[in-house]
């Protein structure tokens, strides 16, 4: 099957920037030497800034090792799962290393998910030990008794804010406790075990066994192409060779000097690979923001100026328009990388203009690690196209329907990825892993796409079903599944329509006769079971779905249809 590829001859090599390898280092590494090695090479430098409080990498070792004591203690051993609901905070990146260092394996979640979304998550993966944002502990602990997490770390992310800050958030002021409610509150469960008491002890004896490469390190959730969630197993050799691949294509980087800012959340791939590893490998300062927030960003921007940037197009969008008007400063912004969405040209212009740096758009999925093509950081860069493969990354563009039959430069197909990032499969679903990985080493990208003869890829369509609106995935399925659950709702297709950027998530819905179509009591209603994210943004009332003869709706004619009415 390779002999036949097209690809093979990687022109692309042509276009990387001056000093760019064709192949990374063979990984030797896990998350656990890396880390350990950034403490030890740059142990007074700043590793993470949280509101101005700062850490170094020295104190970051310390917080690892004995949060790992921690759960050792509590019986986390290797090959466990230990699910983090967290936002963006020290905290997050102590415990992602603390239990890396034990052999246990990390399952990331996003915090602001429904008691629903969390419990289809854990039903799946049935982790016995959590790590949990304290405003979020009570929902984890009301799991019920079959699904009961054996313990619990309860995290408040303002015990790592300056002290001024912390007492600002006492304060009897309305405006103090409306803050102070967005970013911490107080469990009712009993007993409650405080992270501030997991990491209060020794630290981990070094004759504790350690991970090794091919370990499990990350079980992380996606929708995929089936729009069912699951859990992608993903290694320390995936991981370190997606942050080692990371390291190679920018070059001009200053290993200790960087500062990296963490508005992308760290339980999604792209923010993690970018942030929790790429960035900790190279010694870079981490500023991390509990949620985007254009004003957060301007705050730390005087104080600690950004260098390195990666984030989804209406981030840079908002902030180059605020520098324009003299908001913020981001002159100091060398490096930006964009994934998610399609990255408009327009958006390109605007940052470059207000920062005098580079914004280049990649191409990745939860699957690889994610990030598998990127645009070179430098003049050959092309904008409109997700670029060219990361060093040790091959690709194959082929016939959806058979993808044992090649596609030539010029020619839309089906693009396949094979390298050192590439996942190992789905968590317990070996028929989706069978699917998803094909003989070889390739994995189905679920993508349409057409490549140029010297190499850039450009993706055109998708066959996958699944939404991207603001960088995050949308799974058709579970949205029609909660929308099911309404009185007055018989029957939904949920798809997505273009908007600015990106898409939006869009519901057809036919309604139980007599009633008229009330979109704010279904949003409000939708709001009850899904992520915020996830609700969509508008809904038609519809007679009935086209379907197939096997009943299966027709989500693409279901799309054309609401395109038209749209018009």
């Amino acid at each position: 099957m390779d002999s036949q590829n097209p690809y093979a001859a990687r022109p692309w090599l042509t276009a990387y920037a001056p000093g760019v390898p064709d192949v990374i280092d063979e990984v030797t590494q896990t998350l656990s030497d890396m880390i350990e090695a950034s403490i030890a090479r740059y142990r007074k430098a700043t590793a993470l800034e949280f509101f101005g409080a700062t850490t170094t990498y020295r104190d970051l070792g310390e917080q690892i090792e004995r949060a790992a004591e921690g759960l050792r203690r509590l019986g986390v051993g290797h090959g466990d799962r230990v699910a983090i609901v967290l936002p963006n905070c020290p905290q997050h990146v102590v415990a992602f290393y603390a239990v890396l260092r034990l052999g246990a394996i990390v399952v990331e979640h996003n915090p602001l998910y429904t008691a629903r979304e969390l419990r289809h998550q854990f039903e799946d993966h049935q982790a016995r030990f959590a790590i949990v944002w304290d405003k979020v502990y009570d929902t984890i602990d009301g799991f019920p008794a079959d699904l009961k997490v054996e313990r619990i770390v309860s995290v408040d992310i303002t015990d790592a804010m300056p002290w001024s800050t912390r007492m600002a958030l006492r304060l009897p002021i309305p405006k103090a406790r409306a803050a102070r409610a967005q970013l911490t509150s107080t469990p009712k469960g009993r007993k409650v075990l405080t992270w501030r008491k997991l990491v209060d002890g020794r630290r981990l004896s070094r004759r504790h066994p350690r991970p090794v490469v091919d370990d499990t390190a990350l079980l992380q959730y996606t929708s995929g192409t089936t729009g069912t969630p699951k859990g992608a197993i993903l290694t320390h050799r995936n991981l370190r060779a997606n942050a080692m691949q990371g390291r190679a294509w920018v070059p001009g980087l200053k290993e200790g000097e960087e500062t990296f800012y963490g508005v992308l959340p760290l339980f999604h791939a792209y923010g993690m690979t970018l942030c929790l590893t790429f960035a900790m490998s190279i010694g870079a300062k981490l500023v991390l923001f509990p949620k985007y927030d254009a004003a957060l960003v301007a705050d730390a921007a005087a104080k600690s100026p950004p260098t390195f940037l990666p984030a989804v197009p209406p981030i840079y969008d908002q902030l180059a328009r605020s520098a324009e008007q003299g908001e913020i400063d981001l002159t100091s912004a060398r490096f930006a990388i964009s994934g998610a969405m399609s990255l408009p040209v327009d958006t390109v212009t605007r940052w470059e203009a207000a920062t005098g740096g580079l914004l280049v758009e990649g191409y990745g999925m939860t699957e690889t690690s994610p990030v598998a093509l990127g645009n070179p950081i430098g003049p050959s860069r092309r904008p409109g196209t997700v670029g060219v493969p990361f060093p040790s990354t091959e690709i194959r563009v082929v016939d959806p329907a058979d993808p044992n039959v090649d596609r030539p430069f010029g020619e839309s197909g089906e693009l396949l990825i094979r390298g050192p990032q590439v996942f190992q499969g789905y968590w317990r679903r070996p028929s989706e892993t069978a699917e998803s990985l094909l003989p070889g080493g390739w994995v189905r990208t679920g993508d349409i796409v057409v490549v140029s003869p010297d190499g850039f890829v450009t993706v055109v369509d998708r066959i996958k079903e699944i939404i991207i609106t603001g960088g995050f995935n949308v799974a058709p399925t579970e949205v029609e599944e909660a929308l099911s659950g309404h009185p007055d709702v018989v029957d939904a297709a949920v798809v997505a329509l273009p908007r600015k950027g990106g898409e939006e998530v869009v519901a057809a819905v036919v309604l139980r006769e007599g009633v008229e179509l009330d979109p704010e009591a279904l949003r409000d209603y939708c709001k009850q079971h899904l992520a915020a994210y996830k609700v969509p943004r508008r809904f038609f009332a519809v007679d009935e779905l086209p379907r197939s003869l096997i009943g299966k709706v027709l989500r693409r004619q279901v799309r054309e249809q609401l395109l038209r009415d749209a018009g």
